[in-house]
């Protein structure tokens, strides 16, 4: 066997399979759902393979481990034992599985790709990539479209590109767009090909610009301004740095001013700096998540439990899920606490650390003061204001917990680290027998247990996918999910899925209607074990409660309900419901009007249970002020 052939093989794979890896999040939406999560992991079980092979065929095969790796591996076990440890299982082993996918690329990158022909390869099909998205952005802003591939974006008159919010679109940009500028200013690289990197930065400027996102405009214009000083300071790139300056801004006077959505955007923008604050429902978040922080400051509250939990918290004006904080730094703390939040800080500690201790090597010489073209001082200057940039927006946003930006980032993060090896050769280690058996070992673990969930999530996705095209709560829909059970039986949204569909076949007036509602709360106590903190199996199994004619047995399932869930429109509304079951129109009608005040917009039951308890009302007032009601009444 020619083992120099199957090396190269092996190089041309890695690269090849984290290509389709990184671009393929970013089109698939940010790879948010489960379904296009899978083809990551899918993909990276293929890099550890490759790697494992490339690991026994390679002559004399090395393992660069800068100080980086030991805050990552370190954060890789505290993620597996908080996963252990986590109070909702399924939510924790989503985390996980990202932390683990995250990790394993970084590390694939680090010890593979870090050539400066893989270097280029990456950064130049991202380049590519985020030019494309922008174009497709700034058609969906010119048309005022708000479909991506078919799917409806809640957003409009906006740029989402192929991601569905926008701000995401700006958090993938904003790690790009630097890139390409440091290429075409400062790289080695021909005339032509320099004046189309700097074409797509332009472009890559407008499509941030057509997101509408404040804090991508801040954060890309604070780090694209230092980019611009810090080139037009060195004398052989200063005349181009200031050039592409001025086309920026000579474009932005002239487009600005004529879009009407993006002046009332600004006005936004200077009236929150002028006034010191942010006119939307972040800080509300922020203040509800410090205080669930409060309840686990070292550990955290579980890894992704933010959404689950925050319903305890909800402030009175946020009717919606957040998913996330809407700041990194505060989710890291949230979640992990405080000494996730310290593992993570000490990467990036060690990060910053490497890039200044790499800088001198790659910047030019002392005697090159007015610098020189390098395709490494190009990419260590644009990876690392790309992540600074992103460092930025997450003080408002959650870019790295969508996993499409997440994994550039790691990919910048693991390149930047391989490029200490410009600086020191003590970061290389002989990969020794014991050493290969050992990393074998763990990459045959990993790809492993990424094979074993991605097979068993792929599975479930696939019938649930065919439950949701049949008609809901449908004996065939039941059925299907009763399929998707089997094979994870873990899934609490499963299993009240199914108390859903058996509930509403119940209230529809089945002849066997008593036997179904108390099927369907089976499910819900299934559902309330595995998600404790999820108040909708307790109320619907008090509903159950309610149609059987149990009310007195209901009544402590709606108030557990509320406990997890004080300020939800909803649930508010559903207490006066169950109060009306039992005929209590007095006791049902400010619940009524307090789901109101809440959510006052669209809030059909409350308005029309409403109307019906008043005409109760004076039904019964009617009745006792009546002159014929006295002597009955005696």
């Amino acid at each position: 066997m020619n083992l120099k052939l199957v090396e190269r093989w092996c190089e041309r794979g890695l690269l090849g399979l984290a290509l389709a890896l990184l671009v393929w999040g970013p089109l698939a939406t940010g790879c948010v759902r489960p379904q296009d999560f899978l083809v990551l992991q899918g993909l990276t079980v293929g890099l550890l393979v490759l790697w494992g092979v490339r690991l026994w065929v390679e002559r004399r095969p090395e393992l660069l481990w800068p100080p980086i790796c030991w805050p990552v591996l370190l954060f890789l076990l505290y993620a597996l034992v908080r996963y252990w440890t986590a109070d909702i299982e399924s939510v924790a082993r989503q985390e996980w599985l990202r932390v683990l996918v995250y990790g394993s690329v970084f590390f694939v990158v680090l010890n593979n790709l870090h050539g400066q022909e893989e270097t280029r390869w990456i950064a130049f099909t991202l380049i590519g990539l985020g030019m494309l998205i922008s174009f497709y952005a700034i058609y969906q802003f010119v048309t005022d479209s708000n479909r991506v591939w078919g799917l409806v974006s809640p957003y409009r008159h906006r740029g989402m590109g192929t991601y569905i919010n926008p701000n995401h679109l700006a958090g993938f940009l904003e790690l790009v767009t630097p890139l390409a500028f440091t290429y075409a200013i400062t790289s080695r690289l021909s005339p032509v090909r320099k004046v189309v990197l700097g074409y797509a930065g332009l472009v890559m400027c407008a499509g941030l610009v057509v997101t509408m996102s404040r804090a991508g405009w801040v954060s890309a214009g604070l780090v694209l301004l230092v980019m611009f000083v810090v080139l037009a300071l060195r004398s052989a790139h200063r005349w181009v740095a200031l050039g592409l300056l001025a086309v920026a801004i000579a474009a932005g006077y002239y487009f600005l001013p004529k879009s009407f959505v993006l002046k009332k955007r600004w006005e936004v923008v200077q009236r929150d700096l002028a006034e010191g604050e942010v006119s939307d429902v972040r800080p509300a978040l922020w203040r509800a998540a410090v205080e669930l922080w409060r309840e686990n400051p070292w550990w955290g509250i579980g890894p992704g439990h933010f959404d689950y939990r925050f319903r305890q918290v909800r402030p009175p004006s946020i009717q919606n899920r957040p998913d996330r904080v809407h700041n990194d730094y505060l989710n890291a703390l949230v979640d992990w606490g405080v000494v996730g939040f310290f593992v993570v800080g000490a990467a990036l500690v060690c990060l910053v650390v490497g890039v200044v201790q790499t800088w001198p090597y790659v910047r030019g010489t002392i005697g090159d003061l007015g610098g020189r073209s390098s395709n490494k001082f190009a990419f260590v200057f644009g990876a690392s204001l790309g992540l600074a940039s992103l460092a930025i927006h997450s003080l408002a946003d959650f870019n790295l917990h969508i996993p499409a930006n997440a994994l550039i980032a790691v990919t910048w993060a693991a390149l930047l680290s391989s490029h200490l090896r410009f600086s020191t050769d003590r970061y290389w280690f002989r990969a020794r027998l014991p050493v290969k058996l050992a990393v074998t070992v763990m990459l045959v673990v990993v790809a492993g247990y990424l094979t074993r969930e991605a097979w068993r999530t792929g599975r479930e996705q696939a019938i649930l996918a065919r439950a949701e095209a049949l008609p809901d709560c449908s004996p065939e829909q039941v059925s299907e999910l009763e399929k998707a059970w089997a094979i994870e039986p873990r899934n609490p949204v499963t299993a009240y899925r199914l108390g859903e569909a058996l509930r509403i076949q119940s209230f529809e007036g089945a002849t066997n209607y008593q036997e179904l509602a108390e099927q369907a709360m089976r499910w819900y106590e299934i559902a309330m074990r595995l998600n404790p903190y999820d108040p909708y199996p307790l109320l619907r199994y008090g509903m159950c409660l309610d149609w059987l004619d149990r009310n007195e047995e209901a009544q402590p399932y709606y108030d557990r309900a509320l406990e997890l869930d004080p300020n939800n429109h909803y649930l508010v509304a559903h207490m006066g419901w169950h109060y009306v079951q039992m005929r209590q129109w007095a006791a049902a009608r400010p619940w009524f009007e307090r789901s109101r005040k809440l959510h006052w917009k669209d809030n059909i039951m409350a308005d029309r249970y409403l109307a019906i308890v008043r005409q109760r009302l004076l039904e019964e007032a009617s009745v006792e002020e009546s002159p014929a009601a006295a002597p009955a009444a005696r």
